[in-house]
């Protein structure tokens, strides 16, 4: 008859790290019972990256089987995400040539946009640098690629083509919206921001919809990126002057763009409250699939 092992003896390291996992266990469940945790997007992270030439694929089969899950939605209070790419025929139609946000203005070919549940933007970007760190650390970072446009943002005002009809904001990165229109916006100062900010809302945007592709159009401003984020991210520019707006399309992008899309810039730039510096439209990846990847240059 055998004799029963004992089990090997308990570490001052083990009973530190049981510790530890229950200290945790305390801290999420009294975390959920404090806060808002409304469905509202009151915050967004918006990311356009360019990979590399050479490494289109790669790129792809990293974020996809990793860094979207990883790097995002596993993260507290991201609640909807989703990707969007512009092949080379779509990068041609974007447009001023000279933009601010993209040198050259067909830089960055795949978009990725999360919602952010309102009021828990300071938490979740503890956390996101934490875990970036963490990432980096273990080589499950994609190095061969350039950050384009990348920031998180404040939601500042939907606008609705049907009223009330229809999806809400919450819904946007749910819906199979068939493409997405990028517009980023600079104003001369932070006192014409809010000047603009009310034009969009209550004149340009109401008008520019009706009878358009585009379902709704939401509307953030950038906020600055903490001193510990990874190096590899750029410090966002135009945080007192800056709007970007995503216009959520119901078709795809090319069926009606020179109708619909084209001469932003000289609508925006009429009242004198601001230039637009990048529009640009993307439609939507599909999800564990390398599809548009070889149609990028």
């Amino acid at each position: 008859m055998e004799t029963p092992t004992e089990p090997p003896p308990r570490t001052s390291a083990d009973t530190q790290a049981t510790q530890v996992t229950q200290a945790a266990h305390t801290a999420y469940a009294e975390l959920a019972s404090v806060g808002p945790y409304g469905v509202r997007p009151g915050h967004a992270l918006i990311t356009m990256v360019e990979p590399h030439p050479g490494h289109e694929h790669a790129y792809n089969r990293w974020y996809e089987d990793d860094h979207y899950i990883a790097g995002a939605m596993a993260m507290p209070w991201i609640y909807a995400g989703r990707r969007w790419v512009a092949t080379r025929d779509l990068q041609l139609l974007r447009y001023p040539a000279e933009s601010a946000v993209a040198q050259p203005v067909t830089a960055g070919c795949y978009l990725s946009t999360y919602w952010i549940t309102e009021g828990r933007y300071g938490e979740h970007m503890r956390w996101t640098v934490a875990i970036n760190k963490r990432l980096n650390r273990d080589g499950r970072v994609y190095r061969d690629r350039t950050h384009i446009f990348t920031s998180f943002q404040d939601h500042q005002a939907t606008v609705y083509r049907d009223g009330a009809a229809g999806p809400r904001d919450h819904h946007a990165l749910d819906h199979p919206y068939r493409g997405l229109v990028l517009q980023v916006i600079d104003a001369a100062g932070p006192a014409e921001r809010a000047e603009l900010l009310e034009w969009l809302r209550a004149r340009h945007l109401p008008g520019r919809l009706k009878d358009s592709p585009a379902a709704m159009v939401t509307v953030f401003r950038p906020t600055p990126l903490p001193v510990d984020r990874m190096s590899y991210v750029k410090q966002v520019e135009g945080t007192d002057t800056r709007l970007t707006l995503l216009w959520f399309l119901e078709e795809d992008p090319r069926e009606r763009w020179e109708a619909c899309f084209t001469g932003l810039t000289e609508a925006v730039a009429e009242p004198g409250l601001g230039r637009t510096e990048l529009v640009a439209p993307f439609i939507p990846t599909i999800p564990g699939t390398d599809t548009y990847a070889d149609q990028l240059r």
